[in-house]
């Protein structure tokens, strides 16, 4: 198994702070999709960059991103 993020798109504001917050930069906005409340979510662009700190989890405000790591 790989390091994944998931993020829940109906709950995710598209605040960005997880994209900024993200040491390997493989998060952001995915322009192309509108949630239920009218917000664009965040997305991983890049699973296999992911190192699974977690960081993006801890910051976002809404609790919408779960990472699990590798074992």
């Amino acid at each position: 198994m790989a390091n994944k993020i998931t993020v829940d798109h109906g709950v995710c504001k598209g605040c960005e702070l997880c994209v900024h917050a993200c040491p390997k930069k493989i998060l952001e906005i995915d322009r192309t999709k509108l949630n239920a409340r009218g917000y664009h979510p965040a997305a991983c662009t890049d699973t296999a960059g992911c190192i699974a700190c977690a960081i993006c989890a801890v910051i976002c405000p809404d609790s919408a991103i779960k990472v699990e790591k590798e074992v």
